[in-house]
């Protein structure tokens, strides 16, 4: 069983970046299907995307950095950062996204 799940972290305040509205979306044949619609938690993670079992395929996670931005009164630069990625077999899939107003970076985790 594949297991999806993101943590983001506000690398300019040095802390957790609670509410961060995060969509998980699967390509589908000709457009991005909708799989799960959250936010991150107090701990700035999602543990679960979904209730439905996840296949193989390509999958794109969108924050919304700029809203979370705006509701701290912070000018940011992006309004929102989309990391796509490939899963090709079970397993866990953890994408972090490390933060600040005006750059950010990912990698796979574990």
């Amino acid at each position: 069983m594949i297991g999806i799940t993101s943590h983001v972290l506000d690398t300019s305040v040095g802390r957790p970046a609670e509410g961060v509205a995060v969509r998980l979306e699967h390509a589908g044949r000709d457009r991005w299907e909708l799989i799960a619609d959250t936010v991150t938690d107090r701990d700035g993670r999602v543990a679960r995307f979904g209730d439905e079992p996840l296949a193989a395929g390509l999958f794109r996670l969108v924050f919304g950095t700029g809203r979370y931005y705006a509701g701290q009164d912070v000018d940011s630069f992006y309004p929102e950062v989309t990391v796509s990625f490939r899963v090709t077999d079970d397993g866990h899939y953890h994408v972090p996204l490390l933060l600040s107003p005006f750059g950010y970076s990912t990698y796979r985790g574990s």
